[in-house]
Formats: structure tokens, sequence, C-alpha cells
């Protein structure tokens, strides 16, 4: 089930798992080679935001879900969807305490049937008594394609979230095929080397947390940027085509051979 879409823009939502273990990392998925958008890319987990997300009986069962902005609250909510099913990862805790390793792995018989049906997420939050972590997750960036930027135009939220410590992830096998925990840095240099792609967006947020040394420096990083929509554009420079984004909003690299660049 989808959400209604203006002007063709598809509401989705990714997450960005990060940890110091005791270095850097983030946890990208390879996506499946088949599949339609970004097959065989390495990517943050995520995908689109559906009716579910929205259900307000979910107020009930997140915390911070009041001191969240409104129109974040369905996106956050679909990030910590997508985070179970193609990981296992559950930002969720009970009485408190985010829940560990072992109730996490016995819940994982839902991952199949949420990602089947996203309406029944509420129901194994609420039935198990758990409340979503809704306030460990700080808005990173949104990226919002205009018309004639890639086949599927997403408008994505990217929110950063620390990993549940002792929580072990585990790709889906559908959707994710391999769970990578990397250093930004070491993703980048798989994708120069031609080992990883990313599709553009991907690849210009993995350097820009490659600009930081810890979690917590990310989530201080992002309390002060500018998060508005990112708008990619492409424009033609001596007869060249380049997808580019606006030189003032932090990304360290800005724009992208079109060819080069893997839009969808």
């Amino acid at each position: 089930m989808g959400c209604s879409m203006v002007d063709d823009l598809i509401p989705a939502a990714t997450i960005i798992l990060l940890r110091d273990a005791p270095q850097f990392e983030v946890l990208m998925v390879e996506r499946h080679a088949e599949i339609a958008f970004a097959g065989g890319a390495l990517v943050f987990p995520g995908g689109r935001i559906d009716a579910g997300d929205h259900n307000p009986a979910w107020a009930a069962h997140c915390e911070g879900f009041d001191a969240v902005p409104e129109e974040e609250r369905a996106p956050r909510i679909a990030a910590m969807r997508e985070a179970f099913e193609e990981t296992g990862l559950l930002l969720a805790r009970r009485n408190g305490e985010t829940i560990g390793a072992d109730e996490a792995e016995k819940l994982s018989s839902w991952r199949k049937r949420v990602e089947d049906d996203d309406r029944l997420f509420l129901e194994m939050i609420a039935g198990e008594s758990l409340s979503l972590a809704a306030d460990a997750l700080q808005l990173f960036a949104r990226w919002r394609p205009p018309k004639g930027v890639g086949h599927r135009r997403y408008d994505t939220w990217f929110f950063a979230a620390k990993a549940p410590e002792s929580q072990r992830a585990k790709a889906d096998g559908v959707e994710a095929m391999e769970i990578v925990w990397t250093a930004p840095a070491d993703a980048l240099a798989e994708s120069t080397a031609g080992r990883r792609k990313m599709i553009f967006p991907t690849l210009r947020n993995v350097e820009l947390l490659a600009t930081s040394e810890s979690a917590d420096a990310v989530f201080s990083f992002a309390e002060t940027r500018d998060r508005s929509p990112i708008e990619p554009r492409r424009i033609e420079r001596d007869g060249a085509y380049f997808l580019t984004i606006p030189e003032d909003r932090g990304y360290p690299v800005t724009e992208e051979p079109l060819e080069k660049a893997m839009r969808s």
C-alpha cells in the first residue's frame, strides 16, 4: 500500500544506522540485482512510506512522538519499519530500555509478514508492549529530485540513528542481499574502485558522513545544517551533461558526469 503522490513524487524514508565499534561505521545493504530501483547497489535501508505508517494509533506506541514534527512522524516510522524488514534491527524499547539481541531475534518471524503488509508492524509493536524509539532518530537530509532526473522520483527523508548495540543485523535475502558495516571512507574507496555501486543521493550522503569521525559528530553536525530538500539538477557545460546539487549545502562533492551517475 502506498501513500498519495504529489507531482508523481513517491514518499520514502531511509535510515543511516551508525556505530563506533570502535571505528566509526555505517550500516549499508546491497540490494538484490533484479530489483527495479537501484538493483545491485549499496544503499541505506529504506523504502516507501506506506499507509500504515500514518496510522494515528502510533502516538501511543512511539516514544517522543509528540515532540517530533508532524510531517516527520510517518517518515520516522517508515524508516524504522524498513530497518526491521531488511536487517532485523528493531529500534524499540521495553520499559525505557532498548531491546536486546534475543528479543529482536524472537521477533524475526514478523519480518516477511510486515514486508507483505505494513499494517502488521503496529500490530507487532503493540502486541509485544513495545515502543518505537522515534526520539532516537535525527533528521540528516531530504532529497527530492525534479522531473527529468531518474525514472522513479522519490521524496526521501534520511534519518540518522545509532544502531542497537547488542542486536545483530541479518539481510532479509529478498530486497537486502548483504549486510555491510563499513567506514564511510572505505565505502567511497570501494565505489571508486568499481567494486561497489551507489546511486547519486547515496554516494553524496556517504561523502558527507565521511566528514565526521563518530556517530555523535554526525548528530551534532545534522542539528546545525540546512536540511531543507536537496533537488539535483541536470546541467550542460561545454557539451557535457552533469547531475548537480547546490554548492552551499555542505556536500564535499556537488556534481557527477551524467553518464557515470547511477540514478535509478
